[in-house]
């Protein structure tokens, strides 16, 4: 009945005025879109800090098991995100934290099927990545600001 959600734009007090993608701009995106969307409520907030944000999204795909004949039956992909932080108006850094996730997954007799799996775990890290850059963000709210 009382569900209230662990964090609230309204907690965080922050806008973003200007952001930046490097890297893997399609992943840099989904991140960004995120945090838009999380933030946005706070756009006409005169309390609001205002920041840049930045993200850097590099991503490897490795294959970790192959079998006698050399066919990959699993891959590996790796994802370090960075997020840097600035105040918008003195251009002072808040934040620059850096993550780095990974997962694996094997090869399905379909390629297509193969492909949603890789699609469905890059998802999830992205996930992953974006609960914890909110977290550390809170964090430095707390700490900082």
């Amino acid at each position: 009945v009382g569900y209230e959600r662990i964090y609230s734009p309204s907690q965080f007090k922050l806008e973003i005025a200007d952001h930046k993608i490097k890297g893997n701009k399609k992943l840099g995106n989904k991140i960004y879109s995120q945090f838009y969307n999380f933030f946005k409520s706070n756009k006409n907030n005169q309390d609001a800090k205002v920041v840049h944000l930045t993200i850097e999204v590099l991503d490897n795909k490795d294959p970790t098991v192959k079998n006698s004949a050399g066919k990959i039956l699993e891959y590996r992909i790796v994802m370090s995100t960075n997020i840097i932080l600035k105040d918008f108006f003195t251009n002072d850094e808040v934040l620059n934290h850096n993550i780095i996730s990974y997962s694996s997954y094997k090869v399905q007799d379909q390629y297509s099927e193969t492909i949603k799996l890789e699609n469905r775990t890059i998802d999830n890290l992205l996930n992953k990545t974006y609960q914890d850059l909110l977290i550390k963000i809170s964090e430095t709210i707390l700490t900082k600001w």
